[in-house]
C-alpha cells in the first residue's frame, strides 16, 4: 500500500523536479502542495479537537456520577456523543491518513530512483551489484542514495544505458548535499544544519501544542454537581490535570530526542521534508486556531 502511494506521489515530485531541476526546491514545493491538499482535513481535525475538549468535562462528570454503574455510564456517554453530534471515533480517519502519508513519503524520499524516476528494479539491482563488485560501499538502508552519488561512475560503466542518466539528480541545495547522511559524514559540519533546524522546529511545535492544551484546560469550567461530592470531583480533576501536564512535559523532551536519532541517520533530503512539514504545521496550527476561534465567537 505504501509503495503505491509513494509511486503516486512520485509523479508529482518528478514533475516539480523536471520543472525546476533542483531536488531541494522540488521537495519544498511538494511539501507545500501536500499541505494545501490536506487543509480540509486539518480544519476538520482542529474542529474535532476543540469539540472534544468541550465535552471532555461533561464526560468526566458522567464517569464520576456513574462510576459504580458501568452500564449506565456507557449509555450516558453514548448519549452525550449523540447529542453533541460527534462520534467517539472522530479523529481516527485523520490519524490514519497522516500515518499513510508519513510512511508513503518516507518511501518516496528514501528511494527517489524507484518512485520518482521510475527506474526498473532489475536495473537498480544491476547498478548496486556493479558498485559492490568495484568494492564501493552501498548502504543497505539507502542504496539508491549511493547510486545517485555514484551516477558518474555508473554512466562510464554503462554508456549505452539511458536509465543511468536518470541517476543524475541535482541534490545540491543552498550549498548542502541532500544525498548525505549525517551519521556517515560526521566531520562535515554542513550535514548538521538541516537536522538541527528540524529538531528545533519539532521542539517548537510540541511546546506550542502543549501550551495550547494547557491554555484550554485553564479556561475550561468543570461540569459538576453542586453537593456533597463536589470536593471529590475537584480533587479528581486536579489529579487528572497534573497527569496531563506531566505527560506533556515528558513529550516536550522525548520528541526532540527521538528527532535527533531519526534526523541523523536519514538522508538530508528526508530531513528537509520533515523540516518544511514542521514549519508549515506550526503556521497551520496558528492560523486555523485563530480562524476557528473567531468563527466560534461570531
Amino acid at each position: 500500500m505504501f509503495e503505491f502511494f509513494a509511486s503516486l506521489f512520485g509523479y508529482l515530485l518528478s514533475f516539480l523536479y523536471n520543472l525546476i531541476n533542483n531536488y531541494g526546491i522540488a521537495i519544498i514545493l511538494f511539501t507545500i502542495i501536500i499541505k494545501l491538499l490536506l487543509i480540509p482535513l486539518s480544519i476538520n481535525q482542529q474542529k474535532t479537537m476543540k469539540k472534544s475538549a468541550k465535552i471532555q468535562e461533561k464526560m468526566k462528570a458522567i464517569q464520576f456520577k456513574y462510576k459504580n454503574d458501568p452500564e449506565k455510564m456507557n449509555q450516558e456517554i453514548m448519549d452525550l456523543y449523540k447529542n453533541e453530534k460527534m462520534s467517539p471515533f472522530s479523529g481516527c480517519l485523520t490519524a490514519i491518513v497522516q500515518l499513510l502519508l508519513l510512511l508513503s513519503i518516507f518511501y518516496l524520499v528514501k528511494s527517489p530512483i524507484t518512485y520518482m524516476e521510475k527506474i526498473p528494479t532489475d536495473d537498480i539491482n544491476k547498478y548496486i551489484t556493479q558498485l559492490q563488485e568495484e568494492g564501493k560501499e552501498v548502504s543497505k538502508v539507502y542504496p539508491e542514495i549511493d547510486l545517485i552519488r555514484e551516477h558518474q561512475w555508473l554512466k562510464e560503466k554503462n554508456p549505452e544505458d539511458n536509465n543511468v542518466d536518470k541517476l543524475n539528480i541535482q541534490m545540491n541545495f543552498l550549498g548542502l548535499d541532500l544525498s548525505k547522511i549525517p551519521q556517515q559524514n560526521m566531520t562535515d559540519y554542513t550535514v548538521y544544519i538541516i537536522p538541527i533546524l528540524y529538531i528545533i522546529s519539532s521542539f517548537i511545535s510540541i511546546r506550542m501544542t502543549t501550551a495550547m492544551q494547557e491554555n484550554k484546560k485553564e479556561k475550561e469550567k468543570a461540569v459538576i454537581e453542586v453537593g456533597e461530592n463536589q470536593e471529590n470531583q475537584e480533587e479528581q480533576k486536579e489529579n487528572e490535570m497534573d497527569a496531563v501536564m506531566q505527560t506533556n512535559k515528558m513529550m516536550s523532551w522525548m520528541m526532540p530526542i527521538m528527532s535527533i536519532s531519526i534526523a541523523f541517520v536519514a538522508p538530508l533530503g528526508l530531513a528537509l521534508y520533515w523540516l518544511i512539514s514542521n514549519i508549515l504545521m506550526i503556521l497551520e496550527r496558528l492560523i486555523l486556531d485563530k480562524t476557528i476561534k473567531e468563527q466560534e465567537e461570531n
